[in-house]
């Protein structure tokens, strides 16, 4: 089948075995730069999370970039940017159980990374402080305030401000802030600003209040994707955004006020016609994230006229509803409905530059749950 030059497209010259993710350099490039315009040039607002590409080649553009700050969710992310020398790297995700000692692990390998990480109770609070005790170090923390997800946190309709009294008494961690994740807030840009507003008013006026009583500032760290247009305009607080760097579907259709470019597409392959409108693709669920029901899992760049109808490990069906002609062997480029846990899917993806070739590949060496520690 002949296909129109799009920006997908990859050269036939360069490819490689299909399924694969391609991630766009130009477009990636373009989405950090619109990023830090979105903050009026201040990078210092911007602790990007690095959930969605768990990649080093990334951390070292944030880097040229000048944003030395980010977010990250497991021991083996954070692990990634301290080898990367992010000089600051605050764990989304309370230390429990066996991650207290590994985080402390990771700390005492990289003395010269600014660690934080989070907690959201007090019991959690002292255990931490007392295997920091034992280790002879001191941890930063912020306190993780739940503002309506339930997923983590302490609600912030709650007195949180006993519990940061209480961590200030134990002196194995130090004080640095809260943090907010709102990634439960959906609807229209007006709806996702009014509630954010609403519960950050709340929020910032007991910070206010509360850090009267200390001889230092606090810090907030607020917001995902869905919010980063309310926090990226409020003052001395820092925005953790992560999928504008491949940007999705989702986010495409969702978050249309923000103007970042898809820049992750899967490329699959037709390997079978079982019968006269359908056929089978390479793209399965080892392949895409598939959380969402079947009609949000890809979006097929290709065609309109192809909609998927049953999904599994290793096959997509798909029926053709157009005219277009397809046979076995055409390829099919895609963009994830949920890049980040699509991207996790991969070892590595391939590098297309501008000139629509496939010229590197990155490791997506954080996938991996254990790096070394």
């Amino acid at each position: 089948m002949k296909m129109h030059k799009n920006w997908w497209e990859i050269n036939p010259e360069t490819l490689v075995d299909t399924p694969f993710l391609a991630v766009y350099e130009d477009r990636i490039r373009l989405n950090i730069e619109r990023l830090i315009k979105s903050v009026d040039g201040d990078v210092q607002k911007l602790r990007p999370h690095v959930k969605t590409h768990k990649s080093g080649e990334i951390l070292e553009l944030f880097k040229k970039y000048n944003i030395n700050k980010v977010k990250c969710a497991t021991i083996a992310e954070a692990e990634l940017c301290a080898m990367h020398q992010i000089p600051d790297v605050l764990l989304a995700y309370q230390p429990v159980g066996l991650k207290k000692e590994r985080w402390i692990s990771l700390i005492q390998k990289y003395p010269s990374i600014y660690f934080s990480t989070l907690v959201d109770n007090i019991d959690s609070a002292r255990e931490l402080n007392d295997a920091a005790w034992k280790s002879n170090c001191v941890l930063n923390v912020y306190v993780d305030l739940n503002v309506g997800m339930n997923r983590t946190g302490f609600r912030f309709s709650d007195d949180w401000t006993s519990l940061m009294h209480h961590i200030g008494l134990l002196h194995n961690l130090h004080l640095l802030g809260v943090h907010i994740y709102d990634g439960h807030l959906k609807g229209s840009i007006e709806e996702r600003m009014d509630t954010a507003s609403k519960s950050f008013t709340v929020i910032n006026e007991k910070v206010q209040e509360f850090q009267r009583h200390l001889n230092y500032e606090l810090k907030m760290v607020a917001g995902g994707s869905n919010t980063f247009p309310f926090y990226s305009n409020q003052k001395k607080v820092e925005c953790s955004p992560g999928t504008f760097v491949f940007w999705d579907a989702n986010y495409q259709t969702n978050l249309p006020e923000q103007e970042f470019e898809p820049a992750a597409v899967l490329v699959g392959s037709v390997i079978s016609k079982p019968t006269e409108n359908t056929f089978c693709i390479d793209i399965g669920y080892k392949a895409v994230a598939s959380e969402n029901p079947i009609n949000k899992r890809i979006v097929i760049l290709n065609d309109d006229n192809l909609f998927a109808l049953s999904h599994s490990e290793e096959h997509l069906i798909v029926e053709n509803r157009g005219e277009n002609h397809y046979s076995i062997g055409d390829l099919i480029y895609a963009l994830p409905y949920h890049v980040c846990p699509t991207c996790a899917l991969y070892d590595s993806v391939q590098v297309v530059n501008s000139k629509h070739q496939i010229y590197d590949e990155w490791r997506v060496a954080a996938r991996s749950r254990k790096i070394n520690i």
